[in-house]
């Protein structure tokens, strides 16, 4: 399979909601916010068939959920589960303060949030892990409630995996809900399921639609798009490897990105070689054959300096370095959501048991965000306390302050507090 030359029409996809799904959602969450459980059953049953009266995962589900799975997996997790705790611990906050020595103590409070709605695709697109990847770090910063919304069908049976994995996390509050409606019913509240704080997690274009709606009344960790990975290769990287790993990121699905840049050209040729035989059974090799024809590239850099200044323009969800001395270049990147250093750390191995974070910024928003972490579920308070003799000292300045942006009460206050 011969990859595309440009990033032209990489750089350009674009997964914006149309107006359709736009007007759709808003009349959505505009029903949930009026009339709570009675919209929500109405567009579960709508939309996913299940017209069950009562939407939380009974504990006879779970227990059932976890014998269904075996032991095998649930050790799976377990140490999936682990290896990202072991990660995620460090990213943990703490207050502090300032004392000096006219009095004054300021300082900043670290406190988690209080409630999050972690949502989880149901289904065919179950995800285990990305239950643990979000409800992990909501763990460790100390959020108090963390419940999850999945979709079910008619028979209104949540996935097993994701129920092992809301078990392995301690969760036990599950919501047999999916969509625009689920969201809502996060953001806004309903007779059943509380308002949120926060809303994690990925979902489909209505989901995501959605979140971004309701981002303001509650908080949301970002608008994840199309999956990506971009493969920096030497001469000396393994052309078998890179195949692999950009199919690895292309069978997500059709508007899923792989890219590669080299300083050579017969890697290249013989990665695209590799593609065309590793291809061959696949499963989903019709997805993998769209995604690549359509979002695959391959470029070729002058330089290896080249080849970063690229990358850190496209800001990659993934990055593979597959260079000779990988931990040298990595002074060099800027822009990517997650990093993999030589030809042992595959990104498949980020997704499940590396223990850094899989929830990633994509479509170039590494310029300005940051992987999913433990301060996603955090806030803080500053506070600060002075004496007389310290506001004294600044009195006159405050004053002039004021009155220079034309607030004379904001000077008023400091001024009765120094009349005889």
């Amino acid at each position: 399979m011969r990859l595309n030359r440009d990033l032209t029409k990489i750089k350009s996809r674009r997964t914006e909601a149309g107006e359709t799904v736009a007007r759709s959602v808003r009349e959505i969450l505009a029903d949930v916010k009026t009339n709570g459980d009675t919209a929500v059953h109405r567009y579960a049953a709508e939309f996913d068939g299940f017209t069950g009266k009562n939407l939380l995962v009974g504990r006879d589900e779970i227990s059932s959920a976890i014998q269904d799975v075996g032991e095998d997996f649930m050790r799976i997790l377990h140490r999936a589960s682990g290896q990202i705790r072991e990660f995620h611990v460090n990213q943990k906050c703490k207050s502090w303060g300032i004392f000096k020595d006219n009095g004054v103590i300021m300082g900043q409070i670290a406190r988690p949030i209080q409630r999050v709605a972690l949502y989880t695709p149901g289904g065919t697109a179950a995800y285990p892990s990305t239950v643990l990847m979000n409800a992990i770090p909501a763990l460790l910063a100390g959020v108090k409630e963390i419940f999850i919304l999945t979709p079910v069908k008619a028979d209104g049976r949540v996935a097993d995996v994701i129920l092992a994995a809301a078990a392995c996390c301690g969760i036990d509050t599950i919501y047999k809900i999916g969509g625009a409606q689920a969201i809502a019913a996060a953001a806004y509240g309903t007779e059943t399921i509380a308002k949120a704080d926060k809303i994690v997690g990925p979902g489909n274009i209505f989901v995501a639609t959605a979140k971004k709606s309701v981002y303001g009344e509650v908080d949301i960790d970002m608008i994840a798009g199309p999956s990506e990975v971009l493969i920096i290769a030497d001469e000396r990287a393994n052309p078998k490897y890179i195949a692999a790993d950009m199919m690895s990121q292309a069978e997500h699905d059709e508007l899923a990105s792989a890219m590669l840049i080299t300083t050579c050209e017969r890697i290249i040729r013989e990665t695209e070689l590799e593609i065309e035989r590793q291809i061959i059974g696949l499963p989903r090799r019709e997805i993998i054959e769209k995604s690549l024809a359509n979002y695959g590239a391959a470029i070729l850099a002058d330089s290896l300096d080249e080849a970063f200044d690229i990358a850190n323009d496209i800001a990659p969800e993934h990055l593979e370095i597959l260079t000779e001395n990988p931990f040298e270049k990595l002074a060099k990147v800027h822009n990517a959501g997650s990093i993999f250093l030589g030809e042992h750390t595959p990104e498949p191995l980020g997704d499940y048991l590396s223990g850094t974070n899989h929830v990633l910024p994509t479509g170039g928003t590494a310029r300005f965000y940051s992987p999913l972490g433990v301060y996603d579920f955090m806030k803080w308070s500053a506070y600060s306390y002075y004496p007389r003799a310290a506001l004294e000292e600044f009195k006159d300045d405050i004053v002039k302050f004021a009155q220079l942006e034309g607030l004379s009460s904001h000077a008023n206050s400091i001024n009765v507090r120094f009349e005889e």
